[in-house]
């Protein structure tokens, strides 16, 4: 017998078809620095889709964990066209901005439903939503700043592309 309510598991749903577009959003955004010969940003938005992947996992997890039904959607298509690495950063702070909107919705959801082990649950999320919205907001303002400025863009790369990444032993 479910320990969730069918209301707090939909919201569950969603918000994990969610992660998993966001996943394929940040890989292709990835493959648009690739093609832009930025390895660094290509690395960087390939390790946010790993990362959204295991949010997506992290809410599969805790819906089974409840005895709940995980339903899988159909993952839309992400974007693929991009003007520059200024634009494509500019989209993933409104991304992230959308999400946090969601993450809160969803918590409003939970507490209606007077489900606290889904607010505690919840807690996670919302505390890494500001460092999201922290992360790339500063990432655009560092762009703004460089503008047409080549070489400290290949700088900012480098930067970027030595973030610690599961693969390397960093969660």
């Amino acid at each position: 017998m479910p320990t969730i309510s069918q209301g707090v598991q939909d919201a569950l749903n969603d918000q994990i078809n969610h992660e998993f577009h966001a996943a394929y959003t940040y890989l292709s955004m990835s493959a648009y620095f690739e093609n832009t010969n930025l390895p660094g940003f290509a690395g960087w938005m390939r390790a946010q889709a790993r990362e959204e992947i295991l949010h997506g996992m992290k809410l599969f997890d805790f819906v089974n964990d409840r005895n709940g039904r995980v339903v899988l959607k159909e993952v839309e298509a992400p974007p693929i066209d991009f003007k520059s690495p200024l634009d494509v950063f500019e989209r993933a702070l409104k991304h992230e901005q959308k999400v946090t909107g969601m993450i809160n919705h969803l918590y409003e959801v939970a507490a209606k439903a007077n489900d606290f082990a889904a607010q505690v649950a919840l807690q996670w999320f919302i505390t890494e939503q500001v460092e999201e919205e922290k992360t790339a907001d500063m990432v655009v303002e560092q762009l703004k700043m460089i503008g047409n400025d080549r070489p400290a863009l290949l700088v900012l790369d480098r930067e970027m592309g030595a973030r610690p990444s599961e693969e390397n032993g960093a969660a």
